[in-house]
């Protein structure tokens, strides 16, 4: 295949680029294929930009606020606030009583909303603002009632970026774009303990503050910032985003429409109450609910990371500090993973065999103390959310169509997902640890019951597949067969490749 003059062709985007942004040409004008190419990618870097630059940004601060607490441990919030060990892990846990219900309805309003970029930027407001509070918080009571308000308006974000990035990427962009937005919560892991060491550190007895409290007002005041940065920052939908042309905005439309066979939009009838009934009825959901759930329970040691690298015995700085690299290594693998599965359309592998990574680290943290063993523990159990990170990718390839019914499926499936999280919150007890040998064989267990659910779903989408494939085989006249298998012939592929060709829409498993 001959390659293509890449200076050519931008020049050719460049002259086209000064078209697009022209108001005055004909936006239903049929587009050459060089022009088309041009266009797609001035389209995706603009939204590359604007789009995944902000809601990295926005997940970095969601998980560093809403993590927080794990970092405060080590600075004697426990003892200022007079908690047990019960009380803290309610702490940790009371959090995902509001966040996991309230992602379901938040799925549903952002996809009747017409401006997303308000509704997810006050959002961000909100919870920025209640995070600051929890530095004033006086008693367990009060602490409480902040993590239950936290966790309403940080419902609206992971659920809805996913649902926002599948409105606008097409399947075989959106598993890369979602993990590069999941990376950011794993860097924000690691740049969470950083900053948390920086301020635990420096910041004790600041204007006669403890360190902990100060911890919460900083967070939270550059949160209650990115909020209102990302209203003006973020696109709203490809049919009303202002800062695209309207040729622009027609192609983005476009190219949705091809990906699935069908344009991205409700029809009059499919209000978000119809979007909700299609998917709790879709028998996949249920399983992909199961399978998150398992699976966050599985990972929940995420919670406890700084704890966990507080068994190695270093003193609190150390330990923030040796709790980020492995949260580095794990956005790495998280970005190349993804990059493979939307090379090869895969997805069972992609997602499943990191869990199997996790079980490993698992195994090595039950059978050593060492520090060299259970370090290396620690890289792979974080590694394990390389699998995670495109999960919900995996939900909106299997439940493209209607949009009602793909926003609503992404929040259940999210929501159940993390009442995963809020078991986890009591499975890590303080008198099962240093070892957590109790810990690690509970995470065992469920990343296997998520390995059978993720084959479970591997073979319903296959059986789906197979199914489209005889009903446009019945669609198929005698002598169009016949001219597929004479095409086969002639390129040395079977007619069951040929046919692969011409196929419609398939799911990706």
């Amino acid at each position: 295949m001959a390659t293509r003059d890449t200076s050519s062709f931008e020049r050719k985007e460049d002259a086209f680029v000064e078209q697009i942004e022209d108001s005055s040409v004909d936006d239903g004008r049929l587009l050459s294929v060089d022009e088309r190419l041009a266009a797609e990618a001035r389209i995706k870097r603009k939204l590359d930009i604007r789009l995944m630059s902000t809601m990295i940004l926005i997940y970095l601060m969601n998980y560093i606020d809403r993590t927080a607490i794990t970092a405060a441990r080590l600075k004697g919030i426990e003892q200022d606030l007079h908690l047990s060990d019960l009380q803290y892990e309610v702490v940790v846990a009371i959090l995902y009583v509001s966040y996991c219900p309230a992602q379901i309805p938040s799925n549903m309003i952002l996809n009747k909303v017409t401006r997303p970029s308000l509704y997810i930027g006050c959002c961000v407001i909100a919870w920025g603002l209640v995070s600051a509070m929890t530095g004033v918080t006086k008693s367990f009571g009060g602490i409480v009632l902040c993590r239950v308000f936290i966790g309403l308006p940080e419902a609206a974000f992971y659920p809805g970026a996913v649902y926002l990035l599948s409105r606008w990427y097409t399947k075989t962009e959106l598993c890369f774009r979602s993990a590069i937005l999941y990376a950011g919560l794993l860097m924000s892991n690691a740049f969470g303990a950083l900053i948390a060491a920086g301020i635990l550190s420096g910041m004790e007895g600041v204007r006669g503050i403890r360190a902990w409290r100060w911890l919460f007002y900083i967070e939270g005041a550059v949160t209650i910032c990115i909020g209102f940065y990302t209203m003006w920052a973020l696109p709203d939908f490809p049919h009303n985003t202002r800062w695209l042309t309207p040729a622009e905005r027609r192609l983005a439309q476009a190219r949705l429409a091809e990906d699935a066979g069908e344009a991205d939009e409700d029809s009059r009838t499919e209000s978000a109450w119809t979007g909700f009934r299609l998917a709790i009825t879709d028998p996949k959901v249920p399983v992909f609910m199961l399978l998150s759930c398992s699976q966050l329970l599985g990972l929940s040691f995420v919670n406890f990371f700084p704890t966990i690298a507080g068994t190695m015995g270093f003193n609190t700085t150390i330990t923030l500090l040796m709790a980020a690299p492995p949260w580095i290594f794990a956005s790495i693998v998280t970005l190349v993973n993804a990059y493979h599965a939307d090379k090869t359309g895969e997805r069972f592998f992609h997602i499943a065999g990191w869990w199997w990574v996790v079980i490993v680290g698992y195994i090595i943290g039950v059978s050593t103390m060492a520090v060299p063993g259970r370090y290396v523990c620690m890289f792979l159990m974080a590694s394990g959310y390389a699998g995670f990170a495109i999960t919900l990718t995996w939900v909106s390839n299997a439940i493209p169509r209607p949009p009602a019914k793909r926003s609503a499926a992404i929040g259940l499936v999210n929501g159940f997902g993390n009442i995963g999280n809020l078991i986890g919150s009591f499975i890590w007890k303080a008198n099962w640890g240093p070892r957590y040998h109790q810990s690690m064989v509970i995470s065992i267990s469920d990343l296997v019951l998520s390995s059978s659910l993720a084959m479970l779903i591997r073979w319903m989408l296959k059986r789906d597949n197979r199914l489209l494939a005889e009903q446009e085989l019945k669609g198929i006249s005698t002598e169009e067969k016949e001219r597929i298998a004479e095409a086969g012939r002639l390129e040395g592929i079977t007619f069951e490749e040929a046919m692969e060709r011409k196929r419609g829409f398939r799911y990706l498993y």
